[in-house]
């Protein structure tokens, strides 16, 4: 099923379900995941792309990995959550980064989880639903102050 419209809900065609994920499916009806249509944080009401905060913190720090993933937020909805490689990595340094390059700060991480690497898929992708269960493993995330939690 689906949401088309605010409260409509109707069901796919032919017992598909909508994952959002993009696929390729070969002339011998193998399907390959090529990636997702999308990965929106929703933060006080604003839909914002986790893969542009990706790409924020990527721009600052190109030599590690870095994964934004949302996670539950009591007063906001959602909250953008960076799980990185990166050892000094502060949400305070994504802060001025962002604010240099014009980046509204609604896009910067402000929870931050570091680990020694990232899952990958085989086709060297970040594991996005790995990615998620570390988090759910590791300890709480890191708050207010910015800094990384050891996962």
């Amino acid at each position: 099923m689906r949401a088309t419209a605010p409260g409509e809900i109707e069901s796919l065609e032919d017992g598909w379900y909508d994952t959002g994920d993009i696929v390729e499916i070969d002339a011998q009806g193998y399907v390959a995941i090529k990636g997702r249509a999308k990965r929106f944080a929703k933060i006080g009401g604003e839909m914002v792309s986790m893969t542009a905060a990706e790409s924020l913190v990527t721009s600052l720090w190109p030599n590690e990995q870095h994964a934004v993933i949302n996670v539950p937020d009591a007063r906001k909805g959602e909250r953008l959550l960076l799980v990185t490689t990166r050892e000094m990595a502060s949400a305070s340094a994504i802060l001025v980064h962002a604010r240099e390059r014009g980046v509204p700060e609604i896009m910067v991480p402000r929870d931050l989880i570091l680990v020694e690497s990232l899952p990958l898929l085989g086709t060297g992708k970040l594991d996005y639903p790995a990615i998620e269960r570390m988090v759910q493993t590791a300890s709480a995330p890191s708050g207010e102050d910015g800094e990384p939690v050891f996962a």
